[in-house]
């Protein structure tokens, strides 16, 4: 009987004191966040911002990546092009043709 006693005295300390460490994680979490509106006179983005697509191709799919933007698109005479665009000015940054197998030539 005596350490069924011990027993309960001690889960219930531990329940306590991982309610406590909890209630603490939560509070550390959020005395660090940091708000995420933008300040007034912060910068503002490009107005506007052209980009030249091959003839014939059509757009796949767009992605934001961090301050970047990833277009994919298929091309009229086969294979895909991916242009890579500046978020913050609007540039075209490059492009990577992916090109069918069969037209690219083997090297020997």
């Amino acid at each position: 009987m005596r350490a069924l006693k011990i027993l309960v005295v001690v889960m219930g300390v531990m329940l306590v004191g991982g309610t406590a460490a909890l209630i603490a994680a939560i509070i550390d979490r959020a005395s660090r966040h940091t708000p995420t509106t933008s300040a007034p006179g912060a910068p503002r983005g490009f107005e506007h911002a052209a980009v030249t697509l091959p003839p014939g191709a059509r757009i796949v799919a767009a992605e934001l990546a961090g301050d970047r933007i990833l277009v994919r698109l298929a091309r009229a005479e086969g294979g895909e092009t991916l242009i890579i665009i500046d978020a913050k000015s609007g540039a075209t940054l490059g492009a990577i043709d992916l090109l069918p197998s069969n037209a690219v030539e083997a090297k020997p």
